[in-house]
């Protein structure tokens, strides 16, 4: 099966899991056998991206934003684009300051959903023309549905292909936008999915808030869970560690950072945890800053400076490091989100999580029996859940052998790329002459 993904790529600034998600999976199903290339949109996918001289990065982050605000740079020479989509520039661009943000790029969201009638229609065009001359795909899988405007003109220039799209967080996008744009964009979006053949959502959780949201046909709509390949994590027993927790996603309000410096500050007003330390990764884009910064005033006057550490390398062996050094984690994500694939590679590293009832969170500790959910997410209720757990030597260590277990068992990556697999197969038959 020769497989096409399209992958909003994060530069590698933040822990992206959108990101990660399509790459674990791209490597899965090349390891089974099939054809996959990935090719990234705005940004390269990572920071070590290797591989931008054969796959070129479609939509360059500055290049589409210059484009969508003035329209001089639509008729620039090519050299002006090749410049702009060159790796120093977007590396610059990972690091700008709403370079992530919804907000005020509400035109630019329906410009791109707009697809071929959009600002942005001449990178289209360079993407079919890419893919027309290296590639035959049986499936276009695109990484979200904020992605959908590509689908009309791919659906012609492939007819043989199926479009698929996966479905992850789009809301966290869409609902932070001005109000008179959120409702347009939700209804465009609606209309774009009829040229989709099926929809992937993370989980039951997801696949019921897109069916509310853009208005999708039932069948259309399939669950597939997250995987990571627990062979790559190492387990640590949790009886061997230091009484250390950590946070590891972008360090971000609408991820909770903010709630989880808190709640460390209220947990060490009890004598009881003074030797409990707070170690946080994940990175940040621009926009952060003053966020990160405030908190770290916070901390500084609660005198617990020394008791934080930032764990600035959150990728690949940075981020087995991270793992190898905390007993518990909790990203406490205000809203709560679509999946979290950070709560994957935590459990396979044998940390137990701590999350709040929000979102697809309960859904997930259910399934892997590798945590605790808490009601309410406040730094108080926080602080206290971490206590607790931290006070049940045995029921840590339980947590710790369950979620290892559950990963194992339930989140396994190679199965749930089996799964998806057998959701392209459905409708290949079906299109098939």
């Amino acid at each position: 099966m020769n497989i096409l993904q399209i992958i909003p790529g994060s530069g590698g600034s933040f822990y992206c899991g959108n990101c990660l998600r399509d790459d674990k999976f791209h490597l899965a199903m090349k390891k089974q056998g099939h054809e996959v290339t990935k090719i990234p949109m705005y940004l390269p996918l990572f920071s070590d991206e290797h591989d931008l001289n054969e796959i070129p990065v479609f939509y360059g982050a500055i290049s589409i934003y210059l484009k969508q605000l003035y329209p001089i740079f639509r008729h620039a020479p090519a050299w002006v684009d090749r410049l702009l989509n060159s790796g120093p520039m977007l590396k610059l661009a990972a690091s700008m300051a709403g370079s992530t943000s919804a907000k005020g790029l509400e035109e630019m969201t329906i410009s791109m959903l707009m697809g071929e009638k959009g600002k942005q229609k001449d990178e289209l065009n360079r993407m079919v023309s890419w893919v027309s001359e290296y590639l035959q795909p049986d499936v276009i899988h695109i990484s979200n549905a904020l992605l959908l405007g590509l689908a009309p003109r791919l659906k012609k220039e492939f007819p043989n292909a199926i479009i698929i799209c996966s479905l992850q967080d789009e809301e966290v996008w869409v609902d932070a936008m001005n109000d008179s744009f959120r409702d347009k964009i939700w209804a465009l979006m609606s209309t774009k999915a009829e040229d989709i053949d099926a929809f992937i959502a993370v989980s039951d959780f997801y696949a019921q808030v897109s069916i509310k949201k853009m208005k999708l046909p039932k069948e259309k709509v399939f669950t597939n869970y997250l995987g990571v390949d627990p062979e790559e994590y190492r387990y640590v027993a949790v009886n061997t560690k230091e009484r250390n927790i950590g946070y590891i996603s972008r360090m971000c309000e609408a991820n909770g950072f903010d709630i989880m410096v808190d709640a460390f500050i209220h947990l060490k007003k009890d004598k009881a945890v003074d030797d409990v330390k707070l170690i946080l990764t994940g990175g940040s884009t621009g926009e952060d800053k003053a966020l990160i910064k405030q908190l770290r005033q916070k901390l500084r006057e609660a005198n617990l400076t020394d008791q934080v550490e930032f764990h600035e390398d959150f990728d690949g062996e940075g981020r087995h490091d991270f793992f190898s050094k905390v007993k518990i984690i909790s990203v406490p994500v205000r809203n709560g989100e679509a999946f979290g694939l950070y709560l994957l590679e935590s459990m396979a590293s044998g940390v137990p999580v701590v999350q709040p009832k929000l979102g697809a969170f309960p859904e997930i500790v259910e399934k892997s029996n590798g945590g605790i959910i808490y009601e309410n997410n406040t730094p108080e209720v926080l602080a206290t859940a971490i206590k607790d757990l931290l006070n049940q030597e045995d029921k840590l260590q339980e947590l710790s052998t369950s979620a290892r277990k559950g990963v194992e068992e339930e989140f396994n990556i190679y199965t749930q790329s089996d799964k998806l697999i057998g959701i392209y197969s459905k409708f290949l038959k079906i299109t098939s002459p």
